[in-house]
């Protein structure tokens, strides 16, 4: 069975919050935590990684915590994945290191990858800012196995109410990104 971790999920839950409420400013571990029942140790560590990934920004004092290091729209989930768990493998024969025992007999192998693709094409394109969105009843993504591409359709009937409240939102989050970038010093040009 196909399945993210525990560590995955606690990744995606944090990142989700942060792109969620950007005015809150940094957030703690410890605050995350405990809003979502997650084990504070376990979730400090994710965090650290995610920091190292260059996906957050640690901020250090009394009011420190982590936001994003970066758009939302701009961090897909594929990215907060792979940060936490490394590379993504569907089966063993898929790993870096090649061929298995049975490589040469293998029928599977090829369709297999080709799920693995199609899974990784999917989540790269699924960006943090998507998680926020609304609830998957009323967005729905068809994907074909056999192609590339994937073909998304609005199933709620209120596509320009939503288009409208998702631009004041999106202004908004800019907004607030902008202020946190510029005061944490990122986004300064970087030839000095």
């Amino acid at each position: 069975m196909l399945k993210l971790t525990k560590k995955a999920d606690y990744g995606l839950i944090a990142m989700r919050h942060l792109a969620e409420h950007p005015t809150m400013g940094s957030c703690s571990a410890k605050d995350l935590a405990e809003l979502y029942s997650i084990p504070q140790e376990a979730l400090a560590k994710i965090l650290q990684r995610l920091a190292k990934a260059k996906l957050l920004v640690s901020q250090k004092g009394t009011d420190g915590g982590y936001v994003l290091a970066r758009n939302p729209r701009e961090i897909s989930a594929l990215e907060v994945i792979r940060a936490i768990e490394g590379p993504l493998f569907l089966t063993s024969c898929s790993t870096q290191k090649g061929d298995c025992g049975q490589s040469h007999s293998c029928t599977v192998r090829e369709p297999l990858l080709k799920v693995s693709r199609t899974i990784e094409e999917v989540l790269s394109q699924l960006t943090v800012w998507e998680l926020t969105g609304p609830a998957p009843e009323t967005h729905v993504a068809l994907v074909t196995l056999g192609t590339t591409n994937c073909d998304e359709r609005i199933v709620d009937g209120n596509d320009a109410r939503v288009t409208q409240r998702v631009a004041t939102i999106d202004e908004e989050r800019n907004e607030v990104l902008a202020g946190q970038m510029a005061a944490s010093g990122i986004g300064k040009n970087e030839e000095n």
